[in-house]
């Protein structure tokens, strides 16, 4: 057998224990020339004001050369707490969502924080713990509005909380934070109005939640400083299939003015719109505008293309994981409203009628 040189059997940070022993904090102070105690601020993100730059420098570099990763079990008990998440979403077949989700762990794994995604049945209503003890399972949870009533059967009211698209003035939480619906529904308004249109049908998603009674507010007051308005509202599951047989309805039902834009709570419903004007051959937009919220992948795939409101999902993430990691930190979570933009497409133009 040959002999393995000495050069290449221990680098200066190798760990020489068998080859299979796993590094310890105390490898990479030996490594770094620092004391376990420097390792373990550097490591944990505690050192500015207590270490130089230079030094917290080479302990991640001695860490990375070593292959080191914390103990974070051992550390969690130690510290009290699991550094873990849980976001509570009404769904996990929206894309919005999944988008939300995307934002929230990015910033989570930044500060060594996991995220458990949970969804409350049929996006509403009680749901069973998803752990043995929430609280004890958990540092905090963020939650949509939509998916409030759940927290109460997670125990996770009780557990540091940030909303979103909630109430700020009656949130359950220590922090809220929302997207400027209201601005977005101005904006979609305006849109209309200043193409012409007079006469609206607002789809309405049938969900008890702030959001949308913000939307529905927004839209009938914004519309009810123009003279010569209508605007009829029509409810409807969160589903294509229920905005068609409520659009359809609507449509059916007397009355002195026929609506030449309608104005969805959100894109899926605004699929289901399209169905029911075409079955009535109307065409989108020469007879009738149409418009979305969220801007999903469905908004440009739909002809003609739909005009609608993005909204940033994985920001509203990002914005609601850093507010509860300041929750957690003790500060207080930066203030306003994330803005939302209009995305004008083919499916508006001015009426053809006036």
């Amino acid at each position: 057998m040959c002999a393995v040189p000495q050069s290449r059997r221990k680098s200066r940070h190798t760990v020489a224990r068998g080859g299979s022993t796993r590094p310890t904090s105390r490898d990479v102070a030996q490594a770094a020339g620092v004391s376990q105690a420097a390792v373990s601020l550097v490591l944990g993100d505690k050192w500015r004001g207590r270490v130089s730059e230079t030094t917290a420098e080479r302990v991640r570099e001695a860490a990375r050369e070593l292959g080191y990763r914390p103990n974070l079990a051992a550390r969690n008990l130690r510290l009290g707490h699991t550094r873990t998440v849980l976001l509570v979403v009404p769904a996990l077949t929206t894309e919005f969502f999944a988008g939300v989700y995307t934002g929230a762990a990015r910033v989570a794994a930044e500060r060594g924080f996991g995220v458990v995604l949970y969804p409350s049945p049929e996006g509403v209503g009680p749901a069973r713990d998803p752990f043995a003890s929430a609280q004890a399972a958990l540092d905090g949870i963020i939650a949509s509005s939509m998916a409030a009533d759940a927290l109460t059967a997670i125990r996770g009211d009780q557990l540091p909380l940030v909303m979103l698209d909630s109430d700020p003035t009656g949130s359950l939480g220590a922090a809220t934070v929302n997207l400027d619906i209201t601005d977005g529904t101005h904006q979609i308004a305006d849109h209309l109005l200043g193409l012409g249109h007079r006469h609206f049908l607002h789809l309405a998603a049938d969900i008890p939640s702030w959001t949308f009674e913000v939307r529905a507010r927004a839209l009938a007051a914004r519309l009810a400083a123009v003279p010569g308005t209508s605007l009829r509202t029509a409810h409807t599951p969160m589903s294509i299939e229920g905005a068609l047989a409520a659009t359809e309805a609507a449509l059916a039902a007397p009355g002195p003015h026929h609506p030449t834009a309608v104005v969805c709570d959100d894109d899926k419903l605004a699929a289901g719109v399209y169905k029911a004007l075409r079955r009535r051959g109307l065409r989108i937009p020469d007879d009738v505008s149409v418009t979305g919220v969220d801007d999903i992948a469905l908004a440009a795939a739909l002809d003609p293309e739909l005009t609608t409101v993005r909204l940033d999902a994985e920001l509203f993430g990002e914005r609601g994981m850093q507010a509860l990691l300041d929750v957690l930190d003790g500060r207080t979570p930066d203030a306003g409203d994330i803005p939302v933009e209009l995305v004008v497409r083919a499916s508006t133009a001015p009426p053809s009628t006036p």
